[in-house]
């Protein structure tokens, strides 16, 4: 697994907190702020981050992007 910075382990257990580690259970960048309790706008790049490492997957949708985990640590 790639190496992540402490803002992005922060992330990844955040998420793994909601419950999102799998494509049925997807969270949105908005819910994951408010479990990191930090600004939207640091979490949206981290998670581009994120993505590009592979540890996370991006869902389209018709709103708000939807985001998982791929692989747990």
């Amino acid at each position: 697994m790639a190496e992540l910075t402490p803002m992005e382990e922060m992330i990844v257990k955040a998420m793994q907190e909601l419950g999102a580690t799998k494509d049925s259970v997807i969270k949105t960048a908005d819910d994951i702020a408010k479990k990191c309790n930090r600004p939207k706008g640091m979490v949206n790049n981290n998670l581009v981050t994120l993505v590009q490492k592979g540890v996370i997957k991006r869902v389209a949708r018709e709103k708000a992007s939807g985001y998982y985990i791929l692989s747990t640590q």
